[in-house]
């Protein structure tokens, strides 16, 4: 062991003295030095990371792109915190006001999360629940696809069923009814128990509803697009639209991306809201599950950096102009 490791360890059991007796005077005491040395210490290890106790000589040196230590914390605890996100979402919502307008590409946030062992969901949700989440499934490379268009808010409503699941003290099956307008990406999802498949009632009061809320925001609604299932080819669900005066569409069978928009919602509820739920939950009921997703609605309406090809980081709240409804 060298002088300068006998003084790292000397620093580092300074600080550690003073913490566990919870009296900086009396452990500067106990240690031998002035307490102004160890408030310098300390100031330097909460700035820049326990590197800098090191005598200079021996610190590791700092490259040009090196990410800050600070910033480099608020990454972990918001990856942490956020176990569903990716690097793209982390370095959208931490350039925003409200998390200290801190500039980090998502390479960057990729390198940090991968040095600390977390750079994939499956990680970050094993760390959470205590287990080690099975390895994730890599989607096959595919040619570009051609892109959905929706010049303005409720030109293009798409809707779909998620299956859930069956949960213990509840009768029947947990579907969630989903819909998003594509101009805007505003999102709307349910839970509801039905025996089986999902049910023509619970789809037609979520056009209803969507149509309300557009309507509310100065938009009407003027065509919805859904898949083949009994749920939307019911001969209620098509004149309910058509009450409302919107045209219902249907896609091909077989080709569920032109559903994609509701598609990809379903995939980002599923990591953003269900996974960390999931393994949050020792035990889970139907009641639960309807407070967290009514709970990452409002904030994926209102609140959540968007990073998608027509959002181009706005909030959907701010395209539909619900949040200068709600804040009025």
């Amino acid at each position: 062991m060298t002088q300068e490791d006998v003084l790292y360890r000397f620093r580092l059991r300074t600080i550690a003295l003073a913490r566990e007796l919870g009296n900086v005077r009396a452990a500067c005491r106990m240690m031998g030095i002035h307490p102004s040395t160890y408030y310098r210490w300390h100031g330097q290890m909460v700035r820049y990371g326990l590197e800098m106790l090191r005598p200079r000589e021996r610190r590791r040196p700092r490259m040009p792109n090196a990410v800050p230590p600070i910033v480099e914390h608020r990454v972990l605890a918001f990856a942490l915190g956020h176990a569903g996100v990716g690097p793209r979402r982390i370095a959208a919502e931490l350039a925003r006001p409200k998390w200290g307008g801190l500039r980090i590409s998502p390479s960057g946030v990729y390198r940090v999360l991968r040095r600390h062992g977390l750079n994939t969901r499956s990680k970050r949700l094993g760390l959470i629940a205590g287990y080690a989440a099975p390895p994730e499934r890599r989607p096959p490379a595919t040619a570009p696809l051609r892109h959905i268009r929706a010049d303005r808010p409720g030109a293009l409503v798409q809707m779909d069923c998620f299956f859930v699941g069956r949960l213990s003290k509840t009768r029947g099956t947990v579907w969630q009814y989903t819909a998003i307008d594509v101009a805007s990406a505003y999102a709307w999802a349910e839970l509801h128990v039905t025996p089986r498949n999902p049910a023509v009632r619970w789809t037609t009061a979520l056009a209803r509803r969507v149509a309300a809320d557009l309507r509310r925001h100065g938009w009407s609604l003027e065509k919805i697009l859904t898949d083949n299932g009994s749920e939307f080819g019911s001969a209620v669900f098509s004149p309910t639209v058509a009450q409302l005066g919107a045209r219902h569409s249907r896609i091909y069978a077989g080709r569920p991306q032109s559903n994609g928009c509701v598609e990809r919602l379903h995939g980002t509820i599923l990591e953003e809201c269900w996974k960390p739920a999931f393994a949050r939950f020792f035990q889970i009921n139907l009641t639960g599950l309807q407070r967290e997703l009514k709970r990452y609605i409002e904030a994926y309406n209102h609140d959540r950096a968007h990073t998608g090809r027509w959002t181009r980081g706005r909030i959907p709240g701010q395209v539909m102009g619900a949040t200068k409804t709600l804040s009025g």
